[in-house]
């Protein structure tokens, strides 16, 4: 069994390709790279074809969405690799970013860990898909070191220890094959957005840590799929934050549940008095989304152990944040 692919999922990416792959290549240290093409309709397969022949490719028979696409790839590379490196087609690596991932996945209780990553457009700034670790406040609200919901810090070197986290981000995931394919993947229903958290909160349900490596370090565009502003990711955002909570969360979970969907009618209420109706609409499609799916959830839920859970500080961050003007991770209690 090989040590690593470097698996890149592709949707029409042509021009991710041609400006990323190279650097992925060129850093490869010989590891196997494979795109898994998601039924893309571009020129990118007979571009790889003719620009990177020793890529390896498979090829899906239509869009199954980021989370079920990287299922039925990483299915087909099954038992080949002792570990896979899940890599969005807008990042650039830097030289040497593998080897400190793979050597911290050496430990016997750590399941998966991610990059410092940085921003490709403002290379001095943390990006906000993973910054340099991912956390979870109460309420279920994402945030990282060195990202708190829109608010980007400049990399001071203030984030360089690696330390267990509550999720790694999905645009460099490093992952254990065998711990991926034992927690069946991503959650399929998720589509896109927030699925490695969930996969991330099951994982560490297991037994198993998630960490962040900034020896690793990784450049990303973002956006890449769907724009920051798009109505489409705020309702994929909105839903499959209450898709992983109902699934994952312990304790008396409807009573967490309920806050956190009153905090999102005041956004959406933000947006509507912003003159967004339709991310407004959104967050009450993501919802209805919700109540419909309530029932696979339900059989879903896992029993939680709190306690071995690394990442979940018992903060409001929409308090610290907007009301306390608390901007950075470390000003954060």
């Amino acid at each position: 069994m090989k040590e690593l692919a470097i698996v890149i999922l592709n949707f029409n990416g042509r021009e991710h390709l041609s400006t990323f792959l190279p650097s992925v290549i060129e850093h490869s240290e010989n590891h196997a790279v494979v795109v898994v093409d998601n039924g893309s309709t571009d020129d990118s397969l007979t571009f790889l074809e003719s620009e990177f022949p020793g890529v390896e490719q498979i090829r899906l028979n239509q869009n199954w969405g980021f989370a079920q696409g990287y299922n039925e790839g990483l299915n087909k590379l099954r038992g080949r690799f002792q570990h896979y490196l899940l890599l969005n087609s807008d990042v650039k690596v830097a030289a040497g970013y593998l080897s400190p991932m793979l050597e911290r996945l050496k430990s016997e209780n750590i399941a998966a860990v991610q990059p410092k990553i940085l921003s490709y457009l403002e290379p001095g700034k943390f990006e906000h898909a993973g910054a340099s670790g991912g956390f979870l406040d109460r309420n279920g609200f994402p945030f990282c070191r060195g990202r708190i919901f829109s608010e980007c810090e400049v990399d001071q070197g203030q984030y360089e220890e690696a330390v267990p986290v509550f999720w790694a981000s999905g645009a460099c995931l490093m992952v254990k094959s065998a711990v991926f394919h034992q927690m069946d993947g991503f959650d399929p229903f998720f589509f896109a957005h927030m699925e490695e958290i969930d996969l991330c909160w099951r994982m560490q349900h297991a037994g198993h840590q998630i960490w962040v490596e900034p020896k690793s370090k990784v450049y990303h565009l973002g956006g890449g799929t769907l724009g920051y502003e798009s109505p489409r990711k705020t309702y994929l955002n909105f839903r499959n934050n209450l898709f992983m909570l109902v699934k994952n969360q312990g304790g008396f979970w409807p009573g967490r549940l309920f806050v956190r969907m009153a905090w999102d009618g005041i956004a959406a209420w933000q947006f509507l008095l912003k003159g967004r109706a339709s991310l407004f609409y959104q967050v009450f499609k993501a919802h209805m989304g919700l109540y419909y799916a309530l029932p696979r959830l339900l059989k879903q839920r896992r029993n939680s152990v709190t306690s071995s859970i690394h990442g979940r500080p018992n903060i409001n961050l929409i308090v610290q944040f907007f009301l306390l003007k608390k901007k950075t991770f470390q000003e954060l209690p």
